[in-house]
């Protein structure tokens, strides 16, 4: 685990350069068990970050006191039951850096909308109530959602784990209960191979080591959750790889006179590497090559744009291109023939992204319909849209024991390796390689339900 004694370390470095940055905002999401104090906590580092006008606070009051929860369960369903439902997202910005916070429910079967929140996030705060906890036994027992939350973050590729451990001033020997539990963490992380970036014992309700840090209290002297959020990294995009460009939208201007160039636009986000004039191209599925004859930004400025981007590209020559295509970089030069002779087979150019119609995949299940073998589903994968088969479910994961278990099926917010077989061909890669090109989400046929997240093994 990362020692929080690097991360105070980097803390000056990382001020002056991130603030009123829009590129360097981190985008984090809260979760763990049921009441464990997720809400409190986002609505501990609003007010003290002074990011709540005081009207807003008058609004969340109950017999007389802030209800810190109320911040971000906005749903009134939420506020009658008292648990959030669905990701609540709130902005807040410190001296050093922004932020925006997905606050992801606990409740096992919401585990989907925490799914659709880490997808996109750059960091993951695991809150662990110690009161839930046998913080007597040194050989304590993490909460099945503990063990969920953390390892689904790790699926998706989430670059931060953070554990926060809370409400360690409700129990009756707080150093104790906290050098337990975070030893319990620490076992954990290293049996799952997640890369804990800290673990920080914080009062949500009290706002100890929130955002103010509570010196000494439970033997820790290392920063407040906010000091070590404000210099987390953001998650790296894939520019090293090859490129690969999903089409979103295809714009059209036919009337233009220039005829050096193709007169069609196709905008989509860069999934991976990068684009340039220049670049040679290679349009999937159809296989026709061309060369990128400009580039433009969102503001349709030219310009050289990176994974993680928008962009829109304009090819030298017109070339059928559709919404769910892929411009991908063109197949690398063949090797020459070992033996220099006239009837030596010249080997096929490499694809740099080959296409595949079997993928062995990891699966978060978020169907409320089991996930059995020969059933079949819409997959969409960038912005094209395949079917595809169960083939087999080879085995599920015991969160509990991070067993690989034989398993015939994959019961709602199950996790597990399962042989797809698609109807196409498309151009996915192992998903530890390049993060777009290697997830897909399956959606029922017959209700349009989004019923599962996959990743490319």
């Amino acid at each position: 685990m990362t020692t929080t004694n690097s991360i105070a370390a980097n803390a000056s470095q990382t001020g002056a350069k991130a603030q009123n940055d829009h590129i360097s905002a981190l985008k984090f999401i809260t979760c763990g068990s049921v009441d464990d104090g997720k809400s409190t906590l986002i609505g501990r580092l609003l007010v003290d970050s002074k990011a709540v006008l005081q009207d807003h606070l008058a609004g969340v009051q109950r017999q007389g006191e802030t209800d810190l929860a109320l911040l971000t369960d906005g749903l009134s369903a939420e506020r009658e039951q008292g648990i959030t439902i669905d990701v609540a997202y709130r902005y807040f910005a410190t001296e050093e850096r922004k932020f925006i916070i997905g606050d992801a429910p606990g409740h096992e079967q919401y585990t989907r909308n925490m799914v659709t929140a880490a997808s996109s996030a750059d960091a993951a705060v695991v809150l662990v109530d110690a009161t839930k906890l046998d913080w007597k036994n040194p050989n304590l027992a993490l909460l099945p959602q503990t063990r969920r939350h953390s390892l689904l973050a790790h699926l998706l590729r989430v670059h931060s784990l953070v554990f926060a451990v809370n409400k360690l001033d409700a129990v009756a020997d707080p150093v104790l209960a906290w050098k337990h539990i975070q030893g319990a963490l620490q076992s954990f992380a290293q049996a799952a191979g997640i890369a804990v970036r800290a673990t920080v014992p914080v009062s949500a309700l009290k706002g100890w080591n929130v955002v103010d840090a509570h010196a000494g209290w439970c033997g820790y002297e290392g920063p407040t959750l906010l000091q070590v959020l404000e210099v987390l990294p953001n998650t790296p995009a894939d520019t090293v790889l090859a490129p690969a460009f999903p089409v979103q939208w295809v714009e059209k201007f036919s009337s233009s006179s220039d005829t050096s160039q193709g007169r069609r636009v196709f905008w989509g986000r860069v999934a991976a590497g990068s684009f340039a004039p220049g670049t040679a191209v290679q349009v999937f599925p159809s296989g026709q090559l061309a060369t990128v004859a400009q580039v433009l930004d969102h503001a349709r400025r030219p310009t050289d744009v990176p994974a993680g981007t928008s962009a829109g590209i304009i090819l030298d020559r017109e070339v059928d291109v559709s919404r769910g295509d892929w411009i991908l970089a063109a197949p690398t030069a063949a090797a020459a023939p070992a033996a220099d002779d006239d009837f030596g087979d010249t080997p096929a150019a490499a694809p740099a992204w080959p296409a595949s119609r079997e993928l062995q995949t990891t699966i978060a299940w978020m169907d409320d319909e089991p996930l059995v073998a020969g059933r079949v589903y819409w997959a969409l994968h960038g912005h094209r849209w395949v079917k595809a088969k169960v083939k087999a479910v080879v085995h599920k994961l015991n969160i509990n024991t991070l067993a690989e278990e034989a398993a015939t099926q994959l019961d709602p917010n199950a996790i597990g390796h399962v042989l797809l077989v698609l109807q196409e061909a498309i151009p996915a890669a192992p998903f530890g390689q390049a993060r777009v090109l290697g997830s897909l989400i399956l959606v029922d046929t017959a209700s349009h339900k989004t019923a599962g997240a996959v990743l490319v093994n």
